[in-house]
């Protein structure tokens, strides 16, 4: 394959490379921002680009919107994306853009040599390399969505009211119902959302950060 990798830190972009090189692979470039990255692929147009998420000036989202542009002008061009941790949202808009050469993993995974390479491999050719911790978490947001689907309109209704902060009283106030016909709700709501049987502040802490995750 013939690479470019994106990475800001000079010692594990020159292990990369060293790693790639020594498999057969031929590193064409190596940079450490993501304009660099983008101005690099849209011109030598690799195989792969092997890309950090986070890379200089602020250290949050450059290389994944770098890499996102490459995609957008050089959809041919394959994209392996490396984070030191899980990023729902990043994993989430990286996939959805297609599932053609395509990769996420953790770095963790890189000093299994042999995983690595295999997977830089598979996703240089058109393939996938999904971590399974990438893989867990979203499955995971995933049951939350549904979890959420399961609830009454009225249901979702008083979550969200909950997620603003009104107390019972002031949830039957909005709505125009009875005391009980909201506790009834908020019941439901506890146990569709699988709460533990805690105190009361407690679950609809938990209710609501499960409305706002997903």
């Amino acid at each position: 394959m013939r690479v470019v990798i994106a990475e800001d830190l000079v010692l594990l972009r020159e292990g990369l490379a060293s790693l790639l090189t020594d498999h057969g692979h031929e590193v064409i470039d190596a940079v450490g921002d993501g304009d660099a990255l983008v101005e690099s692929a849209t011109r030598v147009r690799p195989d792969l680009c092997i890309v950090d998420v986070r890379m200089p000036p602020t250290q949050t989202d450059e290389g994944l919107r770098a890499a996102l542009e490459v995609r957008r002008r050089a959809p041919e061009v394959a994209i392996l994306i490396l984070s030191q941790h899980v990023e729902e949202r990043y994993a989430t808009e990286l996939l959805g853009g297609g599932a053609t050469g395509i990769g996420y993993l953790l770095k963790d995974r890189i000093a299994d040599v042999r995983e690595f390479v295999s997977a830089a491999s598979r996703v240089g050719a058109g393939g996938t390399a999904i971590d399974p911790e990438v893989v867990a978490q979203l499955l995971s947001r995933r049951r939350r969505v549904n979890v959420l689907d399961d609830l009454t309109p009225r249901e979702t209704e008083v979550l969200g009211l909950l997620a603003e902060g009104l107390s019972n009283a002031a949830i039957a106030e909005r709505l125009v119902v009875s005391h009980g016909a909201v506790e009834k709700h908020v019941k439901n709501v506890f146990g569709k959302l699988g709460l533990p049987q805690t105190d009361a502040t407690h679950r609809r802490v938990l209710a609501v950060l499960t409305y706002l995750g997903a």
